[in-house]
């Protein structure tokens, strides 16, 4: 059971290190401007989709082992959800309406909150490479 929890969150940690820093930059220099934009809109809802999956597999997996690593995985899953069902649709009123103000402000809080996931899982799957405390 452990090893599964391992692999569900080193694939929670990869999946949003790939998605954020990897796809979403790949599509903005590869693509006209436009398309990727309309690119990345329809592929937010799937990735949050499979963050909120994965890190409820993680927590759930992680839970008999480590009640602490698995409660982080578990706020990650939870924290996902307003943002995939709040932050992203306004995001993309912002964008809709040309206010590139309030597509700032929205965008940096997106931002912070994936970072702040990543680092979540980050800190999770180093407690596994020490050995998890008792």
């Amino acid at each position: 059971m452990l090893t599964l929890a391992l692999l569900a969150t080193a694939l929670l940690f990869g999946g949003m290190v790939l998605f954020s820093f990897g796809f979403a930059a790949f599509l903005l220099n590869a693509l006209p401007p436009e398309v990727a934009r309309r690119t990345i809109r329809h592929a937010f809802p799937h990735f949050y989709l499979f963050v909120i999956g994965t890190a409820s597999s993680a927590a759930a997996l992680l839970w008999p082992a480590d009640p602490l690593g698995a409660g982080l995985i578990a706020l990650i899953a939870v924290t996902t959800v307003p943002a995939r069902q709040i932050l992203m649709p306004a995001i993309n009123r912002a964008t809709d309406t040309g206010s590139k103000v309030r597509f700032k402000q929205l965008h940096g809080i997106s931002v912070m909150v994936t970072l702040v996931h990543i680092g979540a899982a980050a800190y999770v799957l180093v407690r596994f490479a020490g050995g998890i405390p008792a």
